[in-house]
Order: C-alpha cells, then sequence, then structure tokens
C-alpha cells in the first residue's frame, strides 16, 4: 500500500477545527496527514477553504447551508456551543477519537467529553491531553509537561520530573515520567 492512501471511516481521530489563529501550517500538516474526517466552526471556514482543505461539516449558529465554496458540506446547527455541538454528534456518530484545535483551552469544557472519546488538544504549540493515575511516557530530558487542572485531583505524585515553577515540570532525564493522583483525569501539556 502507498504511504499516500486515503483512511477514513472513523480508523482516524476525527479533526474538529474551533479556532486556527497561531497555529502552524506544518504541525496542521502532520494532523491532515490521514485525511481525516474535518468539522471546522464557521468563523473559520475562509481560512480553512483557503488552506486548500475538504471541509465536511460546519459548525454553523445558521440552520441552512449556504456554503457553496465545495461539494458535499454538511451543516450542524450549533445550539450551546461549537465544541460541544461537534463533540456531541463525533461521539452520537461513533467516532473513537477527536483532534481539537483551538487557540483557548479551557479543561472544564472537555470534562463530560473524556470519558466518551479519545481527545488531543491542539493549543498554539501545545499538545494537551487528558492522562489517568497511573500514567507513564517517555521523554528525553529537558522537556516541558505542564499540568493544567490540578485543583481537580489530590495527593498528586510525580516521578522524573523537576519542577521550574508551579505546575510547570521538566524531564530530569531520557526516559520514563510518571504520574499517580487521585480523581478521574489530569490534563497536561507537552510542546509540539
Amino acid at each position: 500500500m502507498s504511504s499516500h492512501h486515503i483512511v477514513r471511516e472513523k480508523q482516524e481521530p476525527a479533526l474538529l477545527i474551533i479556532n486556527l489563529d497561531d497555529f502552524e501550517e506544518e504541525h496542521l500538516g502532520q494532523i491532515l496527514e490521514w485525511s481525516p474526517m474535518i468539522f471546522v466552526k464557521e468563523e473559520m471556514i475562509d481560512k480553512v477553504a483557503s488552506l486548500g482543505i475538504k471541509i465536511d461539516i460546519v459548525l454553523s449558529a445558521k440552520a441552512k447551508n449556504d456554503f457553496t465554496f465545495q461539494e458535499h458540506i454538511k451543516v450542524l446547527n450549533i445550539e450551546e456551543a461549537a465544541l460541544k455541538t461537534g463533540m456531541d454528534y463525533l461521539i452520537l456518530d461513533g467516532f473513537p477519537s477527536v483532534n481539537v484545535i483551538t487557540n483557548n483551552f479551557i479543561a472544564v469544557e472537555y470534562l463530560d467529553f473524556i470519558s466518551q472519546i479519545d481527545l488531543v488538544v491542539f493549543e498554539n504549540n501545545k499538545k494537551i491531553y487528558p492522562v489517568k493515575s497511573g500514567f507513564n511516557k517517555w521523554k528525553i530530558a529537558g522537556e516541558t509537561i505542564k499540568f493544567l487542572n490540578t485543583a481537580d485531583v489530590k495527593g498528586l505524585e510525580i516521578v522524573g520530573l523537576k519542577e521550574i515553577e508551579k505546575n510547570l515540570y521538566e524531564t530530569q532525564s531520557d526516559g520514563f515520567f510518571g504520574l499517580t493522583f487521585k480523581g478521574t483525569h489530569l490534563f497536561i501539556a507537552e510542546e509540539i
């Protein structure tokens, strides 16, 4: 099989674009490599279309589809917030995972979804994802890890990281770091 094959039908994470401002095109290209189903908030459609990206679904406050710049675009009517509308659709449609691009990550907005779908949020130059107690990951020395919702967990124990400022840690050496805590999830952010 060629390295340029197209994978669809929920095998790869869907892509939900809330805001592309300050997100590097190189990182976007890496996310698009496997041709995910693409959901775009209406305010971002011009920017996304100008990059030559095929949009599958627009999250719109309008109930009608008057998007004629590309064929076969489905419109989802935003009832509360674009993120909630997109995530609810993905979960109901059986998507196992999603990548979200935004410029304003707020952990509480994702808490209702993390038990129903695997998610990774890209905010500017950060990759953010929820982890459970017992999480371990191999990193090279000197990389930074930020903890985002520490108020939601208790008894946080950290192995292999050195605190450099409040909730910001650095790997001490090449190897695994580990986290244990009481609570359902902790969001961590890594540089991309």
